[in-house]
């Protein structure tokens, strides 16, 4: 249960009623923040409890009934279960999850990313109109690999965001997006995307407990051209050098859709004796973070540690646990925005950063009309947490 004395204080009257909607896949990370939301809120229902604006302010969950039923041609629906008329909603969906399975004429599916943003559209369609404001909270955006246009293809998640708006969606809340200009597709509506560098430090002191954060002792280093303002803020904020590799590609071929890349070459100082912490949006088959820290590796860096918001492992985890084995990866951090295997959850290498506090505050503040600003920049806390590791205290 979530501390009371966590809780943001907010001013404002809220735009409605609260509802979170958990679509299948995602409801784990939901409960939890489901679990914040009520402890936060009990303790401010005292100070407003006649008042009529902040009628069922405060309920036993926030979590609203729902159900998403097949039928046996694996053609489906959304149901919701109870009255949502002038509420505001969060649906919160996870595409990535691959555990979720249904049946289809007797055969057991997994569901794919276009299911579950299909079944993102049911939920929506369910709703009807009736809601006050519709929030989505896609931590990986649905498409967001397929962001631009070379040559003859689809733009796929632009595609998918004006569908969105056009069902009514007032909000779109991403992490980390692959390329946050995807935005541009729809101008009138907000579209947030957010960083987890505070808790990928938390995450990384948390369970180290010897690194010195100093230039001549950890540097940041950003695996490829398209991180590289990730790895701006993080070295600027920890006051450490940051490095880059570039991906020399052949263009000359084409080979399972893309030019194969021929070398991995890095750009900084020099790394050598020095604790390393790699930052990436997402790891997907993690081919190229493990070269990258091979390549670190021969210019005789010291410990790497792999962040990345999203970690798909699509090849599985033996390419990491090797990679381990080698020393050639001391840890691997990513967030528990998408489905993390039990798996992967046992792995004594593997940090796991819970982003469900982060998400409570985000739903309770936008529930609450105030400003977020000061949620999306967090250096003051990453400032204060640094400090405290290096007064020794011990970080929970």
């Amino acid at each position: 249960m979530a501390h009371t004395h966590d809780k943001r204080s907010l001013e404002t009257i809220p735009v409605g009623s609260l509802g979170v909607i958990a679509l299948d896949g995602c409801r784990e990370l939901a409960e939890r923040v489901d679990d914040y939301l009520i402890g936060w809120r009990e303790d401010r229902e005292n100070e407003h409890k006649n008042s009529l604006v902040f009628s069922g302010y405060m309920r036993n969950s926030y979590l609203l009934d729902v159900a998403l039923p097949r039928f046996g041609s694996g053609e489906a629906k959304g149901m919701i279960n109870e009255s949502v008329r002038g509420m505001d909603l969060y649906l919160l969906v996870d595409v990535c999850n691959y555990s979720v399975t249904y049946s289809m004429f007797g055969e057991e599916n997994h569901m794919s990313p276009d299911d579950h943003y299909q079944n993102l559209k049911r939920i929506i369609a369910a709703v009807g109109g009736k809601a006050r404001r519709i929030t989505v909270i896609m931590p990986f955006l649905y498409e967001s690999r397929q962001h631009k246009r070379s040559a003859r293809e689809s733009l796929d998640c632009a595609i998918a965001l004006q569908e969105l708006a056009k069902m009514g969606v007032d909000n779109i809340i991403t992490f980390d997006a692959h390329d946050p200009r995807v935005m541009n597709s729809i101008p009138l509506k907000g579209f947030e995307t957010i960083q987890a560098s505070y808790q990928f430090i938390k995450g990384l002191l948390t369970s180290v407990k010897d690194l010195k954060i100093e230039p001549e002792h950890m540097m940041i280093v950003s695996p490829d051209e398209g991180g590289m303002s990730r790895a701006i803020y993080m070295a600027n904020v920890l006051g450490l050098d940051m490095g880059m590799f570039y991906k020399r590609r052949d263009y000359t071929r084409v080979v399972d859709g893309r030019n194969p890349i021929v070398a991995h070459e890095f750009l900084g100082t020099d790394v050598k004796g020095k604790d390393i912490l790699v930052l990436d949006d997402m790891i997907a088959s993690g081919e190229s973070v493990i070269e990258v820290a091979r390549e670190l590796k021969k210019r005789e860096a010291a410990r790497i540690y792999v962040a990345a918001t999203f970690g798909l492992f699509s090849n599985g985890l033996k390419p990491f646990i090797d990679a381990v084995e080698q020393g050639i990866i001391t840890g691997v951090l990513t967030t528990n925005l998408v489905y993390q295997p039990e798996e992967l959850l046992k792995k004594p290498w593997y940090i796991s950063c819970d982003m469900s506090k982060y998400l409570a505050y985000i739903i309770d503040t936008l529930n609450h009309d105030s400003s977020i600003s000061d949620l999306l920049s967090p250096n003051n806390r990453i400032q204060s947490l640094v400090t405290r590791y290096k007064n020794g205290e011990v970080l929970s």
